[in-house]
């Protein structure tokens, strides 16, 4: 079976959050983490399927779904999970916020580490919790854990550390020692890691996901999982997400905390998790492939035609955290706008002086804004 991700599907004058913040501009958009391939088959067929069926009352998960969810935990993560730990969501970010309002009380720590998706940053204080940050380190050439410098940030009122694994924006594929020290650390000191793993099935370095809870039982007692099929399959429009949280105490505060605050996914979001998850594979598997090989481009790319640039090697997302600090740019993110192309401010990470671009695209698409960036650098 064959698919065709080199297809230009037109994003402009439709919904698209991606393409309408340029309307009227020529700027590439590669900012916002969504791809611009069209969906596998199966989920478009299963959504017309539901459509065709012509009512759309309150929904709840398809009896398949739970089975198909547990088969595959086991086969790709070797994860056994219980139907009972699933909490069904409209999306992780809703999630981020639940968590931080279900422990502790108000003025209580939550801690991140950084750079790190804004949502992090954002939902301790919406939750009227005090956010700590903890800067990643470079190990062997690539970002890793303070591990230490967590310790030390650590206080009596500490009482949630968001962790992404693997991590946006760096796009690390985290060890299983490296996710281990954070993890036990958290036991240790009697704090709740949330484990955001929505891009877990976009690994790219051949490797393995592990989720943080398939650790140890001890840390899948203290570890609320999330995961959704929006960034693998591209449907992050259809808002359907979930958490796997196996202790009891723990799903119980999580489910209190979101009551009458956050619904439950829509009819359409749940025939799209099922449809993808069960017969999506084969789509995935064609897909990492693809940006296996747009990830090679943009790494050569940058690193060898465009001084001044230089970005790691991405393990896992389709998200390149690229430094510019060399170029002493004021603004880099309006650098390349005005260049023509839409790139993540990684100020809003709190990684100044970097950019995040996205290249869940076709090749062409990919090879403009990389033509756009290399001759931007030229002028300068």
């Amino acid at each position: 079976m064959s698919f065709d991700f080199d297809i230009i599907i037109e994003r402009r004058g439709t919904d698209s959050l991606k393409w309408g913040r340029y309307r009227g501009r020529d700027i590439v958009p590669m900012w916002v983490a969504d791809m611009d391939f069209r969906a596998p088959e199966p989920v478009i067929e299963a959504l017309h399927r539901r459509v065709d069926h012509g009512v759309f009352g309150y929904a709840g998960p398809p009896a398949e779904l739970k089975d198909v969810l547990i088969t595959r935990m086991a086969q790709m993560y070797g994860w056994t999970i219980d139907p009972a730990w699933i909490v069904w969501l409209p999306g992780l970010v809703p999630a981020l916020n639940v968590v931080c309002r279900a422990f502790g009380d108000e003025g209580d720590d939550v801690l991140t580490f950084t750079p790190a998706y804004p949502p992090f940053l954002a939902a301790p204080p919406l939750s009227h919790r005090t956010l700590k940050t903890v800067p990643l380190i470079r190990e062997n050439e690539r970002f890793t854990f303070d591990i230490e410098r967590l310790e030390r940030e650590i206080s009596p009122r500490s009482r949630v550390l968001l962790l992404c694994s693997p991590y946006n924006p760096v796009g690390r594929r985290f060890d299983p020692d490296e996710l281990r020290r954070a993890a036990e650390l958290c036991l240790e000191r009697n704090i709740v890691v949330c484990s955001d793993e929505i891009h877990c099935d976009l690994i790219l370095d051949g490797h393995d996901h592990i989720p943080t809870a398939s650790l140890s039982p001890e840390i899948a007692a203290n570890t609320i999982t999330l995961m959704a099929p929006s960034k693998t399959f591209n449907v992050p429009g259809l808002n359907c997400a979930f958490a796997v949280i196996p202790n009891d105490e723990l799903r119980h505060r999580f489910k209190r905390t979101r009551e009458g605050i956050v619904p439950f996914p829509n009819a359409m979001g749940y025939a799209a998790c099922l449809a993808a998850y069960r017969d999506g594979e084969p789509w995935r598997a064609a897909l990492i492939e693809y940006l296996r090989a747009n990830k090679d481009l943009v790494h050569r790319v940058i690193n060898d035609e465009i001084p001044g640039l230089t970005m790691d090697d991405v393990q896992a997302t389709y998200l390149a955290w690229i430094d510019t600090r060399a170029l002493n740019l004021p603004n880099p993110m309006r650098f390349f706008e005005e260049a023509g192309v839409g790139l993540s401010n990684g100020k809003d990470f709190q990684g100044p002086g970097y950019v995040r671009l996205n290249f869940g695209c076709p090749r062409q698409t990919l090879l403009e804004g990389l033509e756009r960036m290399k001759s931007a650098v030229a002028r300068l």
